[in-house]
C-alpha cells in the first residue's frame, strides 16, 4: 500500500473534488431520494473504471517506468487542463425536476451504473488521478490503484449520499442561482489546476521513497 501520509493527501485531495456541488451533485437534488439508488449504481461503475485503471496501468508500468512516469505527466497535465476549462468554459446549468419519470429501484440503479460505466470522461480522470498518488518503489503499483480507488469510491458514495439526503429546496435554490454557477465554475477549475500541480509533486516525491 502508499506510505500513510500519501494516503491521507489523496483523501485530502479526492474530499476536495468530490465536495465541489457541480451538476453531478444538481442531478442527485433533483433526483430526491431516488438519487440514493443513482448514486450506488454510479459508483458501482466507478469500481469498474479503478480496475480497469489499475490492470492498464500496472501493465504500462511493467513494460516500462519511464512510460508510466510519461503517464502520470500526462495525467497532471490534464488535470491541469480540465481546470483552466472549467474556468475558462461556459457556466452549466443543469435542467429542472421537471419531466424526470419515476421508475423503479432496479431502472435507477441501472441507469446510474450504465450513464457512468461509459463516460470517457470518467475513465480518463481515473487514468490522469489515481497515478499521482503510486509510489513506485513499494511495488504492487495494481494493488495500490485499486486500493486508492476504492477509498475514492466510498468517499464518493458518502459525499453524494450526504448531498442526496440534503436535497430539497437547496437543490432549486442552486440549480437557479447563477452567482452560485459562476462561483463554482471558478472555485472548481482552481481546485483542478491546484491539485493537477499538488499530484505531481505528490507522485515525484512518493516515488523517491523507499
Amino acid at each position: 500500500m502508499p506510505t500513510l501520509g500519501n494516503i491521507w493527501l489523496f483523501i485530502g485531495a479526492s474530499l476536495a473534488l468530490l465536495l465541489i456541488p457541480g451538476p453531478a451533485v444538481l442531478y442527485i437534488f433533483a433526483r430526491r431520494l431516488a438519487g440514493f439508488v443513482s448514486i450506488l449504481g454510479i459508483h458501482a461503475a466507478t469500481l469498474v473504471h479503478v480496475i480497469v485503471a489499475a490492470l492498464g496501468l500496472s501493465a504500462v508500468l511493467a513494460s516500462s517506468a519511464l512510460a508510466f512516469s510519461a503517464v502520470k505527466s500526462a495525467g497532471a497535465a490534464y488535470l491541469i487542463w480540465l481546470g483552466l476549462k472549467k474556468i475558462f468554459g461556459r457556466s452549466e446549468i443543469p435542467g429542472t425536476e421537471t419531466g424526470l419519470k419515476a421508475f423503479g429501484h432496479a431502472r435507477l440503479l441501472r441507469d446510474g451504473f450504465v450513464v457512468n460505466l461509459f463516460n470517457p470522461k470518467t475513465a480518463l480522470f481515473f487514468l490522469a488521478f489515481l497515478p499521482q498518488f503510486v509510489e513506485v518503489d513499494r511495488g504492487h503499483a495494481a494493488m495500490q490503484i485499486a486500493f486508492l480507488g476504492l477509498i475514492y469510491t466510498c468517499l464518493g458514495i458518502i459525499t453524494d449520499g450526504s448531498y442526496a439526503f440534503a436535497a430539497g429546496t437547496a437543490g432549486d435554490w442552486l440549480r437557479r442561482n447563477r452567482r452560485y454557477l459562476t462561483a463554482e465554475r471558478y472555485v472548481s477549475g482552481a481546485l483542478l489546476i491546484g491539485l493537477g500541480l499538488t499530484a505531481a509533486f505528490a507522485g515525484n516525491r512518493g516515488s523517491s521513497q523507499s
